[in-house]
């Protein structure tokens, strides 16, 4: 049986408390203990994660009503159809949102969680666009209205860093909470807010960030390297997920090699993160100074001072590997 949790106790509400309280808490909370706000502290990302369960179950007047009624038994709900759609995770704003997202987000969310909700019925298909309105239309074995879809742009730092934002629909704001590295194409479903009352579905699109390129997991990125760091090593910053870092860039780095930071990729479906694969772009002065063209006259000629006494060298060995 799962250990049961106190969502109210999480979030610092009473029983009673109205959907404005819960929301004012969770909002509170979620920025006090955000990861981005507690660099280092590993226990920051745990406790956010906490929030975010806590406020998805009562922020849900369905599903608040389900965890009064069967939270303590330890057990699932005694009729698991109740949320269509799929999967369900991340917390949304308000108490008429619903969610719909991918299993690995659901899999985030505690024992007690899933034991509770963890009865889903799946989609069947969807249908084509209607005219000329930007929602299609689908149904779901247990809807018995149409569900509306749309796409969602999310930011790529957006949708690494999660949190409360603001959408429009037909005219009216709608605020939801991103679940914290959602990806691409996860969906989200928000109960009776679509247009005619029915279920609104989104579909999270990344909007690619300049200089930054999810492959699964892992973020690539490039780094540009001012030509005497590159010979002789030294630090650099670099542009990630959370903000500029120091990169160590090792003695000898040309242009094409690839430094690794680990644990700062994307979100792992089984917790943590991926790395982060950094591409050496090796730069010059754009105009030189004076004394720039100095030094590099003097680089200049010990470099070729240093390249002929090489083939000096190599000439004086062939000459007496013949001789003998």
């Amino acid at each position: 049986m799962a250990e049961y949790k106190d969502y109210y106790q999480v979030l610092g509400v009473k029983k009673d408390a109205s959907q404005e309280e819960i929301r004012r808490a969770f909002r509170k909370l979620a920025a006090k203990h955000h990861p981005d706000r507690n660099p280092g502290d590993a226990g920051a990302e745990e406790r956010f994660k906490e929030l975010n369960e806590a406020y998805t179950v009562l922020a849900d007047e369905e599903k608040r009503k389900l965890y009064d009624t069967y939270g303590s038994s330890g057990g699932p709900a005694p009729f698991g159809g109740v949320y269509q759609g799929g999967t369900a995770s991340g917390p949304f704003a308000g108490g008429q949102t619903y969610t719909n997202v991918s299993p690995e987000e659901f899999a985030g969310f505690s024992d007690f969680f899933q034991s509770l909700f963890g009865g889903f019925a799946g989609r069947t298909g969807s249908g084509g666009n209607v005219g000329a309105d930007p929602f299609s239309y689908g149904r779901t074995r247990t809807q018995a209205v149409p569900a509306a879809e749309a796409r969602l742009d999310v930011g790529l730092l957006d949708a690494h860093r999660g949190g409360p934002t603001t959408i429009r629909v037909e005219g009216k704001e709608l605020e939801l909470n991103l679940p914290q590295g959602v990806r691409d194409g996860a969906k989200l479903r928000l109960r009776g807010q679509a247009p005619g009352g029915s279920d609104l579905i989104l579909q999270i699109r990344h909007i690619p960030q300049p200089g930054m390129k999810l492959e699964g997991d892992t973020l690539r990125l490039q780094v540009r390297v001012p030509d005497h760091v590159a010979a002789l090593g030294g630090k650099v910053p670099v542009a990630t997920l959370d903000g500029n870092l120091e990169l160590t860039v090792p003695p000898g780095s040309s242009t094409g090699r690839v430094l690794r930071l680990r644990g700062q990729g994307w979100h792992k479906k089984e917790g943590g993160r991926g790395d982060a694969l950094v591409e050496v772009r090796v730069t010059v002065p754009d105009a030189l100074t004076a004394d720039q063209k100095k030094l590099y006259g003097q680089l200049a000629k010990a470099a070729g001072a240093a390249s002929g006494a090489a083939e000096g060298a190599a000439g004086a060995g062939k000459e007496a590997a013949v001789v003998d």
